[in-house]
């Protein structure tokens, strides 16, 4: 949340800083370091946590350098108990290991540092590096030590470090690229029932269309950029309101006899005075144009950023759009 936080509102963090933290939650080819929720071990570990929960299960990792405190045992057990009940802790987890947010470490435009204790036996130190290496103009310092809470160890040399790079000279943020979730709707077959309905009918169509689409963009705290005369382009700060916003316009929509489609993509866009470019609307446009009738589509970076906020999605496969490079996971979103 706060790499998403910082990405989209730059002119409002003056730093982003980063301890023990990753990218990703699940293993991937190209990302070794996450879980893998299927594995029998991990499997075992969840189930410890249900019944185990109470004791200072899982301490030997999180603080080993307190693991034969007995004081502080008492306090960890407490602490875990006060945290929240097994099935909502499980829950958490599970809900971590989805989690990706690869593709917004290169928009993040404020000054970043990474803090990672060399041998934290909870997040591998690889972790880190990719975060460091990821973030433009990111600043790693790898701490000695083993533990992954950061109030135990070492916690002096950690808090130093944040206090240095706090009151440290502070570079310029860049305000003319955000992050931004990107939202792109067209009435289906507009140019065929525009002829059939002629000027006067289609006039009226267009007018309940768009007072539909201008309100609920508003409801869902979006800005609308621009009308592209059978459709919308507008932005939001968060991809699960652009989400609930097109599932919203579709319904209504629906109900008064007008389909639309509904493309939805998170990146990094330009601000060029009261509207937008880059590659990030392109893709939006481009999820768009496969979209079906009555369905919101997203790009994969969108699903990867809404896990747990109870959206259900259906994959649709890999799409090569127009004038961008590689293949896109697209998905659908009841609307």
């Amino acid at each position: 949340m706060s790499v998403l936080f910082a990405a989209t509102y730059p002119d409002k963090v003056s730093a982003l800083i980063l301890y023990g933290s990753i990218a990703k939650g699940g293993r991937a080819p190209d990302y070794p370091w996450g879980d893998d929720i299927e594995d029998e071990g991990m499997k075992a570990w969840l189930e410890g946590w249900r019944t185990e929960w109470g004791s200072a299960y899982g301490i030997e990792s999180r603080a080993p350098s307190m693991a034969e405190d007995e004081v502080f045992h008492k306090w960890f057990a407490k602490y875990m108990r006060l945290g929240g009940s097994p099935s909502a802790v499980i829950n958490i987890f599970k809900m971590i290991q989805a989690i990706d947010v690869r593709d917004i470490l290169p928009t993040v435009r404020v000054p970043t540092l990474v803090l990672h204790r060399v041998g934290d036996l909870v997040v591998d130190i690889d972790q880190g590096r990719y975060l460091a290496e990821n973030i433009p103009g990111a600043k790693i310092v790898e701490l000695p030590g083993e533990d992954h809470l950061w109030w135990v160890g070492d916690t002096e040399a950690l808090v130093n470090e944040v206090q240095v790079f706090l009151t440290g000279e502070q570079s310029t943020i860049e305000i003319d690229r955000v992050l931004a979730t990107v939202l792109f709707t067209d009435i289906v077959d507009s140019t065929k029932r525009a002829a059939e309905m002629g000027d006067s009918r289609w006039k009226d169509v267009l007018d309940t269309h768009n007072v539909v689409m201008l309100r609920e963009i508003d409801r869902f705290r979006g800005r609308t950029v621009r009308s592209t005369g059978d459709g919308f382009l507008a932005v939001f700060d968060g991809p699960g309101r652009a989400i609930r916003c097109g599932s919203a316009v579709s319904r209504e929509l629906r109900q008064l006899g007008i389909e639309i489609r509904v493309g939805v993509h998170t990146g990094e866009i330009d601000l060029m005075g009261e509207d937008i470019g880059g590659i990030s609307v392109n893709i939006a446009a481009r999820v768009l144009a496969e979209a079906a009738n009555n369905e919101v589509w997203t790009s994969r970076t969108v699903k990867d950023l809404v896990v747990g906020s109870g959206f259900e999605f259906t994959e649709k496969g890999n799409y090569s759009l127009k004038g961008v490079p590689g293949e896109w996971g697209l998905f659908s979103v009841e609307a």
